[in-house]
């Protein structure tokens, strides 16, 4: 990881929680806990963190898993429209494409996005780094024929690969 001035190890909670703060999607408690848990001596390794933070969400709970969840723009969505994304979903997003969509594109993810949301009562959630906009929709297509369970797991697996990403952009 490259950092400016202090390493991952070096950080005190304080320093280590701002860093980290939005790895997961306006989530920093996510950061608090794995400051917490550790080893903060071999933070300095990019894949220890990302292990300590997904087992932190993975053994959050299932109220704190569906508020992370929730706080996931749609894709193609509103917040995409009106550029009110943070800057890291804003990078992800347009990396696949998604600022491209045609008008038609837009209308079918925002048609899948209600969808979801109506079957699962959370937005779906991808990875999209290297994808495009079709293998999403395609995607997004596809899980609509899971059961809730299913997509519930499948968001949380989700979200830790975002966060691999996002700690390999620092």
């Amino acid at each position: 990881m490259k950092f400016r001035t202090i390493k991952p190890c070096q950080m005190n909670k304080a320093t280590f929680v701002q860093c980290f703060s939005d790895i997961y999607e306006h989530s920093p408690w996510i950061a608090d806990a794995t400051y917490d848990k550790g080893p903060v001596d071999q933070f300095d390794d990019l894949h220890i963190v990302h292990r300590t933070m997904s087992e932190v969400l993975l053994n959050a709970s299932y109220e704190q898993q569906l508020a992370l969840i929730n706080a996931h723009p749609d894709l193609a969505g509103k917040a995409a429209i009106q550029g009110t994304l943070t800057a890291s979903s804003t990078q992800e997003q347009a990396g696949a494409g998604i600022h491209k969509c045609s008008a038609e594109e837009f209308k079918r993810f925002s048609q899948l996005n209600a969808a979801y949301k109506a079957k699962f009562a959370f937005p779906f959630i991808k990875a999209v780094k290297g994808s495009n906009r079709f293998q999403i929709l395609e995607a997004f297509a596809s899980r609509l024929k899971n059961d809730k369970p299913t997509e519930f797991k499948q968001a949380l697996d989700e979200i830790n690969k975002i966060a691999l990403f996002r700690l390999e952009m620092l």
